[in-house]
């Protein structure tokens, strides 16, 4: 990647960081102002949206740093370690806002929110900011391929059901004095944040136990090593991921009669195309002598 792809990523990166940043401080402040667990739901949301947007950057920071002596395969993992905490995280901010919205649901009497207006303003500067850092990402994903800023974009994008679930909150307690609708509200946000949680606790997990790559991943470079010219056939296709990587080590059965040169310009091709398609990929090419019909 060139070094005005590089450049753009980067900043990207440290835009998200910004916007969360503000957001957590100005939700803070809401958090205070008002008491609604709505607004606390969203405040747990921009707290991990900062954690995440950290990673990111970091590991954009990383990815431009070449494999050294200790981590002949990179350091892609940290990407995994540091998604598992924050699903962790997640979790546990999620049971407790739960279990506080549960709490006020069940009281005989209903908890009364203050300074509507005031958190309103800031879940409305909280959904003008993401929609302007979407934007934007989108533009920088467009023209880096990026995979870390498209994912980072899909994640904000998410990020503003809670704070209209927040507004509608506060204003259906400011307007009718149902501060009921802050519970509810928090609850349907808890539970939303645990299946955030799991999804990504669980790719960590996968990731860090060497599980395969995406089956469709895996598919389509098995067809595209059957088809390519020159191969006789494959075997020992395998697939792990780490982090935003994935390493792929194959096997190709080639002609014997065909001279060391012809042979590897059959294997460079070839892991040159799988490289250019998913540029996420790490790939060794090792290069048999076939023996027999071709296999797969």
């Amino acid at each position: 990647m060139d070094k005005a792809h590089t450049r753009l990523n980067l900043i990207a990166g440290a835009a998200s960081v910004a916007v969360a940043l503000v957001l957590v401080v100005a939700k803070l402040w809401a958090l205070a102002a008002t008491g609604a667990l709505s607004v606390a739901a969203s405040l747990a949301d921009s707290a991990m949206d900062l954690m995440v947007s950290l990673g990111g950057l970091a590991a954009m920071t990383y990815a431009a740093r070449p494999p050294d002596e200790d981590h002949a395969f990179g350091h892609s993992s940290a990407e995994d370690l540091a998604a598992l905490g924050q699903a962790i995280f997640i979790t546990v901010s999620a049971v407790v806002i739960g279990w506080a919205a549960a709490g006020r649901l069940v009281a005989d009497q209903p908890e009364a929110l203050a300074a509507q207006a005031g958190g309103i303003a800031v879940m409305v500067l909280s959904i003008v900011l993401t929609i302007a850092l979407v934007l934007w990402q989108r533009h920088v994903a467009a023209r880096t391929g990026n995979r870390v800023v498209a994912a980072d974009s899909l994640h904000y994008i998410g990020d503003l059901l809670p704070n209209i679930g927040a507004i509608v909150a506060l204003w259906a307690s400011s307007r009718f004095g149902l501060g009921q609708i802050d519970s509810v509200v928090a609850l349907a946000a808890a539970a939303l944040m645990i299946a955030g949680a799991l999804r990504i606790g669980k790719g960590a997990w996968d990731a860090l136990m060497d599980r395969r790559a995406d089956p469709a991943l895996v598919a389509a470079i098995a067809e595209l090593a059957r088809d390519w010219p020159g191969v006789m056939g494959f075997h020992d296709l395998k697939t792990r991921t780490a982090g935003s990587r994935v390493f792929v080590n194959l096997h190709l059965e080639l002609d014997g009669s065909q001279s060391l040169r012809e042979a590897h310009d059959i294997g460079a091709g070839l892991r040159r195309r799988i490289i250019e398609t998913w540029p996420q990929c790490d790939v060794i090419i090792h290069k048999d002598v076939w023996y027999g019909p071709a296999r797969s």
